[in-house]
């Protein structure tokens, strides 16, 4: 039999759960899929999945198709119309926090 050792993680109670619901569908315990997931990690020698952070940076116009920027101008209407609005100088104080001069 081959040898194990034990790994100590610290999660969220919510996102255990719902694991645990979604590996029971699978017929897969808990300890497996994390075997599974370590597995991949060394054979994709990374993360088996893309990861970004693009996600939580304010969107750049040269990013987007018009659409898309389209679809951005109709969600400020939006929230300007049911109130949901911020002082412009809470907002650069907030962008100038959280990314600095990346901008």
């Amino acid at each position: 039999m081959t040898k194990t050792t034990s790994i100590f993680a610290r999660v969220e109670p919510e996102i255990k759960q719902q694991a645990e619901v979604v590996l029971k569908q699978l017929g897969i315990p808990m300890s497996s899929a994390i075997n599974i997931f370590l597995r991949q990690v060394v054979l994709q020698n990374g993360l088996p999945f893309e990861v970004k952070i693009n996600g939580n940076r304010p969107l750049s116009y040269e990013d987007l198709t018009a659409e898309e920027f389209n679809g951005e101008i109709e969600k400020g209407f939006k929230d300007l119309n049911e109130g949901r609005v911020v002082a412009a100088d809470r907002v650069a104080e907030r962008v100038k926090r959280e990314y600095g001069d990346e901008l």
